[in-house]
């Protein structure tokens, strides 16, 4: 990020975060008011989260980061010699797809806005994604496979991309494939893989690219079948998992339906058949873990973003670490994986704005996100390499949540596997889940 955007507020932080109404948050004005007597010189932004619902894990981060984005980009953007306000505003997608259509619905036509950021999710991305599509607003959006983005919104393989203005990075089914082989080999089991996927874009998405890349390399693979998210009965596909010898258990959940499963799962037994259990979706989140008790020490997780990965967020200046223990501080919370990755996206979004040179032109900065090459707390982000249009892809590493030794917090995330991302430093080995760690 260049350096003459490091300039200083002319609005406080109690101005920054204002009231909701009608869902959406309007926060404070970034630049100072000779600006916004000029609509002209004002970047309009809206970002659309699940900031209460089920999901809300995943904005936990929000207020902290939009509070850095702040200091850092205090005076505004300095873009092609004129200096440019920022005004952001939230919506709350409730964790309802029905929501999230609608809320950014309401920001492009009540509010006008120049771009759109949204994150984590399929739920979340692609309703505000095919909004944002109809209407030809350019949205930028993060934490959803990237199979689900594209292909879940109607691309066909082989077919020129139907998307103009939605673009997405984050990882994708073969990054999972990748981090998979590698860090289930670290453990001995007998390779047969109890798989739970609900009947959503995400899980369909991972039936039909995933298990044929893990049956591949080798794994025999249990599918339970599509069931609603919600369920509050595992008995069945517990039962299954225990007759077929799954002594991998690999889920896809709607966050809220694992502790469900877990716990039943102790209750019948095949959570101690498992070896290794290895979350996605769900088990991100430290308060999700401290839920769980002693049945969450040993549980796996690939992750997208950790506090001791080595790259830094150029919109809020701040180093992996430094995101980490601000959060820490700002909130009472222990860091999430979410807090980086949120990060990246206003990282990759305030680069695209800049590198436009006309941040009010749609087309320019549709252009100039096509074309996007930029190091963000997650790492470097590429939209020229593909896999396909619209979509550029980030690494995942193997982690495992253990009892923490020290410190405040029940758990800590040891990195236990970087196949996928070489860049970043393993910290722990990998070992067997057994209940009570």
């Amino acid at each position: 990020m260049s350096k003459n955007t490091l300039i200083r507020s002319s609005v406080s932080r109690r101005q920054f975060i204002k009231g909701a109404s009608g869902g959406i948050v309007s926060l404070g004005l970034l630049g100072s008011p000779s600006l916004f007597a000029n609509p002209d010189n004002v970047i309009r932004i809206g970002y659309v989260m699940p900031r209460s619902g089920p999901l809300s894990s995943f904005s936990q981060g929000d207020d902290f980061l939009l509070k850095q984005v702040h200091k850092q980009l205090a005076n505004g953007l300095n873009i092609n010699g004129v200096q440019y306000a920022l005004e952001f505003f939230l919506g709350d997608t409730q964790s309802s797809t029905i929501r999230a259509s609608q809320v950014a619905s309401d920001l492009i036509n009540g509010k006008n806005i120049d771009l759109m950021l949204t994150s984590s999710t399929p739920e979340t991305v692609n309703p505000v994604a095919d909004a944002c599509e109809a209407a030809g607003v350019p949205c930028l959006s993060t934490t959803a496979p990237w199979e689900s983005f594209y292909y879940g919104r109607g691309a066909k393989p082989g077919q020129p991309s139907p998307f103009k203005w939605t673009y997405h990075f984050c990882f994708g089914v073969a990054d999972f494939a990748k981090l998979y082989t590698d860090q289930w080999s670290k453990v001995k089991t007998n390779n047969r893989v109890g798989m739970l996927l609900p009947n959503d874009a995400n899980g369909n998405s991972i039936r039909h690219l995933l298990i044929p890349q893990l049956e591949k390399a080798g794994y025999t693979v249990v599918d339970s079948g599509p069931y609603e998210d919600g369920a509050s009965d595992f008995s069945q596909q517990i039962n299954l998992f225990k007759k077929e010898h799954c002594e991998i258990f690999n889920p896809f959940p709607f966050p809220p339906d694992f502790p469900v499963f877990w716990r039943q799962a102790a209750q019948k037994g095949y959570a101690q058949k498992v070896k290794i259990a290895q979350l996605a979706k769900a088990g991100l989140f430290p308060a999700e873990l401290n839920s769980l008790g002693r049945l969450g020490y040993g549980l796996a997780a690939g992750a997208y973003w950790h506090k001791d990965f080595p790259f830094a967020s150029g919109s809020t200046g701040l180093s992996s670490q430094q995101i980490a223990s601000g959060f820490e501080k700002s909130t009472g919370k222990q860091w999430n994986q979410q807090v980086g990755a949120t990060a990246s996206l206003f990282d990759a979004a305030i680069e695209a704005l800049i590198q436009s040179n006309a941040p009010k032109d749609k087309v320019a900065l549709v252009m100039a996100i096509t074309k996007l090459r930029t190091e963000t707390a997650v790492g470097i982000i590429d939209f020229t390499k593909g896999p396909v249009p619209n979509c550029a892809t980030t690494g995942l590493v193997g982690v495992q949540w253990v009892k923490a030794q020290q410190g405040p917090w029940e758990f800590a995330l040891n990195i236990v596997s970087n196949a996928d991302h070489p860049l970043i430093k393993v910290t722990s080995t990998m070992t067997p889940y057994r209940i009570g760690g």
